[in-house]
C-alpha cells in the first residue's frame, strides 16, 4: 500500500493534485494549519506569496473567465485571517 499523496497545488492550474479540487483543498489547509500552528504570521505571509502567484498564473491561463480577485482571496487568506487569534 502506498503512502496517501500530499494535497500540493498543480500549478498553472492550482488544483490539488491529490483531490482535483481547488487548492488550497481542505486536507491542505489543516496540513498548514499543523506547519504554522506557531506561525500565523508566517503562514499568511506565505499564503500572500502563493496568492499573488495564482492570481498571474490563472490570470495568463485563462483572461476573460478567471476567478474574481475576491474570490482569491478567500480561497488562499481569507480562511487563514478569519482562524487567527485575536
Amino acid at each position: 500500500m502506498s503512502p496517501p499523496r500530499p494535497h500540493l497545488p498543480l500549478r498553472p492550474l492550482w488544483l490539488c493534485r491529490a483531490c482535483g479540487t481547488p487548492w488550497p483543498c481542505a486536507p491542505a489547509r489543516l496540513a498548514l494549519l499543523r506547519e504554522y500552528a506557531h506561525g500565523r504570521v508566517a503562514l499568511l505571509v506565505y499564503l500572500g506569496g502563493l496568492l499573488h502567484d495564482a492570481a498571474g498564473e490563472l490570470h495568463r491561463f485563462n483572461p476573460h473567465d478567471g476567478p474574481e480577485p475576491q474570490q482569491l482571496f478567500a480561497r488562499f487568506l481569507g480562511w487563514a485571517v478569519s482562524r487567527c487569534p485575536s
